[in-house]
């Protein structure tokens, strides 16, 4: 055999071998491993599986807790009033997250309705309280809050919680800077209130029902300033 021959042979023999080891490593890894591999990946399609179903019944839980929301309403708007407070209850006990809030701040304004202020700020403050609540919400439960302690509560514990929200960054600082003047007027404050009635006023971005009324008391204010 020539040199050349004998070297293609090695070759062979060298990648029969080398396919040979590949072989008997993969099927010694098979067998080590193989159990492991096989419950790897049946936990991925578990995993999947299971995300895609947790989204169903969230969809499905969803649905209901709107069906059943807007059937409380309509109770309440018509002459079934204890069986509408029922299902709103229902819903705030055990209703998907977002109605469970809904729930909550309609009752609160059913409470407001029939003369239940504090009643009302009792429910505004515990979705304030609640951390699964959105910061949104919470925010917004809080102002609702302090609107109805203007001048009922500890007038420095209502400026407190709302503070934070006065800021520039914050999406509520005009209801927050409304009430802070209300609070302000309250305790004899007369050039603070002055000061946050005018960035309320002079605030193009602030809702238009605020910002009319932040102007009229205002006007109001330097016009009795002048005697």
């Amino acid at each position: 055999m020539t040199s050349s021959n004998d070297d293609a042979a090695t070759d062979v023999l060298i990648r029969e071998v080398d396919d040979d080891l590949r072989q008997e490593n993969l099927e010694k890894l098979w067998k080590k491993y193989g159990a492991l591999i096989i419950g790897g990946a049946l936990a991925v399609v578990l995993a999947v599986a299971g995300a895609q179903a947790w989204r169903t019944w969230q969809h499905n839980q969803g649905l209901q807790s709107s069906v059943r929301f807007n059937e409380a309403n309509q109770m309440l708007d018509g002459a079934d009033k204890a069986k509408g407070l029922e299902a709103l209850q229902g819903l705030a006990d055990a209703g998907t997250s977002g109605y469970r809030v809904l729930s909550e701040m309609k009752l609160a304004q059913v409470k407001l309705a029939a003369g239940d202020a504090a009643g009302a700020a009792a429910l505004y403050d515990r979705i304030a309280a609640t951390s699964e609540v959105e910061g949104l919400y919470r925010d917004m439960a809080v102002l609702k809050s302090a609107y109805l302690k203007i001048e009922t509560a500890d007038a420095a514990l209502v400026e407190k919680s709302v503070t934070p929200l006065a800021v520039e960054a914050s999406p509520w600082r005009h209801s927050a800077r409304e009430v802070l003047a209300l609070l302000a007027l309250r305790a004899g404050d007369r050039d603070k209130a002055l000061e946050l009635l005018r960035k309320v006023a002079d605030d193009v971005a602030a809702p238009t029902g605020i910002r009319g009324r932040a102007a009229e008391l205002l006007a109001a204010l330097e016009s009795a300033a002048k005697g």
